[in-house]
């Protein structure tokens, strides 16, 4: 029986988390920074799988949560994570899980492929803006807190899964996963 902790999986899960950081650095700064984390998130699931993916996530959370700068605008530490855009960051492991629902049931098409990945955002978006309305510090309604943090980001997100997919599905055949 093959250990999950096996050497290749470390250093995959390793990597992943270093993309994610630098996927977070390219950023564009607004009330809800424009990043590539999203299109991060996509990919690493797409080659690493639920299980590998979801853990690289969890572990660059940890590691921001901890005060390294992986965050977007190069931020870390339990303010950055716990602020009012750290619903998004936490709702990546919702993408996670949602991408476990394709492994078990998606038998490998890329329509459950996208699906997952789109389940996965929309619950991100809907963690992220709870959260958002309930640590910003101002008077925010719903209308206005999605169309600070949701409706700016559906186009390029869609962009992102879309490139994620193409790139993802090629380097997870060359790799042979």
């Amino acid at each position: 029986m093959k250990s999950f902790w096996s050497a290749r999986t470390l250093t995959e899960v390793a990597l992943a988390v270093a993309l994610l950081a630098v996927c977070s650095l390219i950023s564009i700064p607004a009330a809800v920074p424009f990043t590539l984390q999203t299109f991060g998130v996509f990919v690493i699931l797409v080659i690493l799988g639920w299980k590998k993916g979801t853990m690289a996530i969890l572990l660059y959370i940890l590691l921001g949560l901890v005060g390294l700068p992986v965050f977007s605008g190069a931020k870390g530490g339990p303010a950055a994570l716990f602020g009012p855009t750290g619903g998004y960051i936490l709702g990546f492991l919702l993408t996670g899980l949602c991408y476990w629902l394709y492994e078990r049931f998606g038998r490998e098409r890329l329509p459950a492929q996208i699906a997952s990945l789109l389940m996965g955002l929309l619950l991100c978006y809907a963690f992220g803006t709870a959260w958002f309305i309930r640590v910003y510090t101002g008077d925010i309604t719903l209308s206005k807190a999605l169309a600070l943090c949701v409706w700016p980001f559906i186009l390029p997100d869609l962009a992102k899964l879309s490139l994620a997919l193409l790139v993802g599905r090629r380097v997870k055949k060359a790799l042979g996963h």
